[in-house]
């Protein structure tokens, strides 16, 4: 812990701990003084896109700010030009950065991107968005099993339609390959949307997305779950097995949850926090994660910041496998 110029610097992994208001910070100011920015690293459409605009309906709603609440689409480079205007708001309290963990934990470990954890500050965690594999209703494929006995006898055949290449889709499918021996090939698109409407209108073979980013493709009957990567079964795909129950060591999901740069003032942290206790408090959200088959995971500046580290230290393995380029 240190202070420079009389501003207090905030490590990674505390959430809010500068006992000592400095005359003329920032954290004397009343907070908000300006809009709230809440930036989003894909294109509208998309989960972690859904997921934001939810939670800042919800805070308008509850009416709790005085000032403007708006959503800031910030897509490209894998979520890079998001994270890197967050880290260029240092000490900035008007904005949040909205978080799928794969993104954004595969960017922190990237030297060259110089985006360690260091360079935010942990919000909270609300749920694990639950991926799964789906191929269009019309495919060929009626199982798992058949997917994968496929990319194992054609490696590099199936293409899966995936958001970013460091994404959570791209971790499934680093760790389905790693776990069965299968290839596969993929194709990124700017939104979850986007990739699971690819595979609905047959430019891509599957899709590892996110289940609240093809919910209504698959209640549309476009889509249709082959398997869930969760701990359990979904209520929304009943007849979907998990990975685990095909026997395989598979169980991978999407961390939602929220970050802000480094070095905001204590109060203001606190303040966003408590209002993000709120809307996790709500039955709207409650209502939403239900619908969209979320698996609770709410946990507080402190322990978000402790797991985020852990997780990150588990990407290692993964960023030096996706690092080498797809094979022909």
């Amino acid at each position: 812990m240190k202070t420079s110029k009389g501003v207090c610097v905030r490590s990674f992994l505390v959430a809010a701990v500068c006992a000592t208001a400095f005359p003329g910070a920032p954290q004397a100011q009343s907070y908000p003084s300006k809009p709230i920015e809440f930036n989003v690293h894909t294109a509208p459409g998309g989960g972690t896109d859904l997921f934001a605009r939810t939670v800042t309906d919800i805070m308008v709603k509850q009416k709790t700010f005085s000032q403007p609440i708006i959503v800031a689409n910030r897509p490209g480079g894998g979520g890079v030009i998001a994270f890197n205007h967050i880290k260029s708001k240092r000490g900035d309290p008007h904005v949040v950065l909205t978080m799928a963990t794969g993104s954004f934990l595969t960017a922190t470990v990237r030297k060259e991107l110089d985006l360690g954890l260091a360079n935010f500050t942990p919000l909270v965690s609300f749920a694990i968005d639950p991926q799964v594999i789906a191929v269009a209703t019309e495919s060929k494929f009626k199982s798992m099993k058949e997917m994968i006995d496929t990319g194992i006898r054609r490696p590099n055949t199936l293409i899966a339609g995936i958001t970013s290449a460091t994404g959570t889709a791209r971790l499934l499918l680093y760790v389905i390959e790693r776990e069965t021996g299968a290839k596969y090939k993929y194709v990124s698109f700017k939104s979850g949307s986007e990739a699971t409407t690819s595979v609905a209108g047959g430019h891509t073979d599957f899709t590892p997305e996110n289940l609240s980013e093809m919910l209504g493709l698959v209640e549309g009957k476009k889509l249709r779950v082959l398997a869930v990567t969760g701990d359990k079964r979904l209520p929304a795909v009943p007849d979907a097995p998990t990975m685990k129950e095909l026997g395989y060591k598979v169980v991978v999901g999407t961390g939602r949850g929220f970050v802000m740069p480094a070095g905001v003032p204590p109060k203001a942290h606190a303040a966003m926090e408590a209002a993000m206790k709120r809307v996790y408090d709500s039955n709207e959200w409650k209502e939403f994660a239900k619908r969209n088959n979320f698996e609770d995971n709410y946990l507080g500046s402190a322990a978000w910041g402790k797991s985020l580290a852990q997780q990150q230290a588990e990407m290692v393995k993964f960023m030096e496998h996706i690092s080498q380029p797809q094979n022909p």
